[in-house]
């Protein structure tokens, strides 16, 4: 009969903390385009997904920078939802800047970027474009340009 030994803390399964994320607090943000002009001289989307609730705000736009960036947490995000904990986006200059890492900074925000040519660190906000981009192709319009019209009704089917 093999010889009994006691529980070492060697035998014991390693402890994981539990990360705690409520709804809105870790916020994904990505453009789509360019796309045709729109009507309204819009050539972009720029896209916020909530990992928790995968609730999706988004904003057509002229361009893609670091104004429409702060735009969207100035007027959608802090108000409606509040400070997020954290924030992932890609690389791209319109989210590494010194504006945008101010503001996050003084709201107490983490940015996380994700790595590149690994979409999986931003796969929610991907999934999400995808989904505009669907219901866009089937209600514009044939002349295209009334996307950035539509984008509330394609925000409002998902």
């Amino acid at each position: 009969m093999p010889k009994e030994r006691s529980i070492t803390k060697r035998d014991e399964m390693p402890l994981n903390p539990i990360l705690e994320v409520e709804i809105f607090d870790v916020w994904g943000i990505d453009f789509m385009g360019p796309f045709k002009p729109s009507s309204n001289g819009h050539n972009y989307i720029l896209v916020a997904v909530d990992y928790v609730s995968k609730w999706i705000e988004a904003i057509p736009c002229p361009a893609c920078d670091a104004k429409v960036v702060i735009k969207l947490f100035r007027t959608i995000i802090f108000p409606r939802y509040g400070i997020p904990r954290v924030v992932i986006s890609d690389g791209g200059s319109h989210f590494i800047n010194k504006v945008f890492e101010k503001l996050m900074k003084s709201y107490g925000v983490k940015h996380k970027v994700a790595t590149p040519y690994h979409p999986q660190t931003s796969g929610q906000v991907e999934v999400s474009n995808r989904q505009i981009k669907a219901i866009l192709e089937k209600t514009v319009s044939f002349t295209r340009k009334d996307w950035s019209t539509r984008l509330d009704e394609a925000l409002w089917a998902l």
